[in-house]
């Protein structure tokens, strides 16, 4: 990604500026984004405990959508689960194939990890569980909201749950930036550029140099989609809104929670 494809405003704009030409840009899935996403996740609990509470009860296998670096896989795994881990980024899942080389087999050999597009995979089987943490529904747009809730309603058994975190926009878009430390001890900015829009914006996360001078900016679009909107497009796919379960803020301050949806009878 260059710095011509991106287009930024207000802090974030400044906070890039400011770096002038040490500044070199990347997508968050790429490789160079894949390794900072991880060392910001590796210390994220967001979520874990609220998952682990509904899938406390499952026995059958679990079909992780968006896994990334494993942020939300190795907990399930630990619970005892047996997990796929799907994503579209292959530097995404190459962290979590060495993750999973560290773990002690009996949990490592429960877990397959399959580099797919979350809107339209066809794994050819079926699921008990099926998770979209991260709020990661919304990267998606309204076409890919659809196929990715169709695919959903093919792979879940019956009686099987759909598990998906959604956010709604903070009231302190394209505020001053949340300042976070990640694994390593690195610290970085992360701003969200809203650039006039009430949807869509861009996650901007810039890290403190790295030894060569070098700032790699790191961005992502993502769509906040209403929860009405979500219960509706999930209706129309023979999915159904059974429970719904508050999540700590996540991001920003953006108010978050988990939704539990099944197939209708």
């Amino acid at each position: 990604m260059s710095a011509a494809t991106v287009r930024l405003t207000g802090p974030a704009q400044a906070a890039v500026e400011a770096h002038g030409d040490a500044v070199t840009f990347h997508d968050v899935y790429d490789a160079v984004g894949a390794a900072i996403y991880h060392d910001l996740a590796d210390r994220d609990r967001h979520e874990v405990s609220e998952l682990a509470t509904q899938l406390r009860g499952v026995r059958g296998p679990v079909l992780e959508l968006a896994a990334g670096s494993g942020r939300l896989t190795i907990p399930l795994l630990v619970l005892g689960l047996e997990v796929v881990a799907l994503d579209l980024s292959a530097s995404m899942l190459g962290l979590l194939d060495s993750r999973l080389e560290a773990l002690p087999p009996r949990l490592s050999r429960r877990c397959r990890t399959v580099v797919g597009d979350m809107r339209s995979f066809d794994l050819g089987r079926t699921f008990d569980a099926i998770v979209l943490g991260t709020t990661s529904v919304s990267l998606l747009d309204a076409d890919g909201r659809q196929e990715l809730f169709a695919a959903v309603a093919r792979h879940l058994a019956p009686g099987g749950r759909f598990l998906l975190s959604t956010v709604q926009r903070s009231a302190g878009a394209n505020g001053p930036g949340e300042e976070l430390t990640g694994a390593s001890g690195r610290r970085y900015t992360l701003f969200e550029d809203w650039s006039g829009s009430r949807t869509e914006c861009t996650v901007v996360i810039v890290p403190t140099p790295d030894t060569d001078g070098r700032v790699q900016v790191c961005t992502s679009v993502v769509t906040v989609v209403p929860r009405g909107t979500l219960e509706a497009e999930l209706h129309q796919h023979g999915l159904d809104v059974l429970a719904t379960h508050e999540l700590a803020p996540a991001g920003a301050g953006r108010p978050a929670v988990l939704l539990e949806a099944g197939v209708r009878p």
